[in-house]
């Protein structure tokens, strides 16, 4: 019986050099790749796939982000890619089915799919789910985490992202490319979004607009502040741990510390 394999990593040369391992297994069978979560979120609903190779460090949704997603009857046993330290690697060893470090190994990759097929003859792949969620509570500092704790609101990943922004003003409607905006504060119940030119007012909260606009391009960087990544000129890191992000407009932006690993999404 063939294993039916997803691979899910934002680089086309990457996703290619696992293909071409994975093609010396004739027991493997790639359905389809996938360049970001979103990609994968569809990807996995379309093929229900046994098997995931995944990324862990993509732009937009994460790796960690997708499994929140993924409903658990979809979940496939899942290999992570990852160019992570050690002590997140020690997360990894204790809760993963397995984990590749780049540059993947040919023999690292081989245990892995023998890892799988054991884990499969065994019929483990509940017991896989209980690792995963280990993991995520791992990661996400919540070693008690729940399944419900652990599910985001997929939604975010299902439906498709607004290429303009309707806003309410004065009696009309306004449909802002979202291209224009630079950026995205909070004003009590309200949201206040810049563009180049002008700033609209609607009434809504972060977690709405998050899901309204493209994870690629507008990432939290701040409780209270969205920013277009497209739009940052520059970085500048401040002694506390703090960042402040400078926009192509002049406008400054604090990155807090508790969003920190938006950072590499800005390099």
């Amino acid at each position: 019986m063939s294993i039916r394999t997803l691979i899910v990593d934002d680089e086309p040369l990457a996703r290619r050099g696992i293909a071409l391992r994975l093609a010396r297994h004739p027991d493997i069978e790639v359905v389809g790749e996938a360049a970001n979560g979103r990609e994968a979120f569809f990807a996995i609903s379309e093929h229900l796939p046994t098997l995931m190779f995944l990324d862990v460090q993509m732009p937009g949704v994460d790796g960690f982000e997708l499994l929140r997603a993924v409903p658990l009857a979809q979940l496939p046993l899942t290999v992570f890619v990852t160019a992570y330290d050690q002590y997140a690697l020690q997360a990894f060893e204790a809760n993963a089915i397995d984990y590749l470090l780049k540059p993947i190994e040919d023999a690292r990759l081989d245990a892995a799919v023998e890892r799988v097929r054991r884990a499969l003859a065994a019929r483990d792949a509940d017991d896989h789910c209980a690792r995963l969620l280990r993991l995520l509570g791992n990661v996400s500092g919540k070693p008690d985490l729940t399944l419900d704790e652990a599910l985001v609101d997929a939604d975010r990943l299902a439906q498709p992202v607004e290429e303009r922004l309707a806003i309410r003003d004065a009696g009309r409607i306004l449909r802002v490319p979202v291209e224009e905006i630079l950026w995205i504060d909070a004003a009590g119940d309200y949201m206040c979004v810049h563009t180049g030119k002008d700033t609209h007012v609607l009434r809504a909260t972060m977690r709405e607009l998050e899901s309204r606009l493209d994870p690629r391009r507008f990432q939290r960087i701040h409780r209270s502040t969205i920013v277009n990544v497209g739009r940052v000129k520059e970085l500048r890191a401040h002694l506390n741990g703090e960042y402040f992000l400078i926009l192509d407009s002049g406008q400054q932006l604090k990155l807090s510390r508790s969003y920190k690993d938006k950072v590499r999404l800005l390099h």
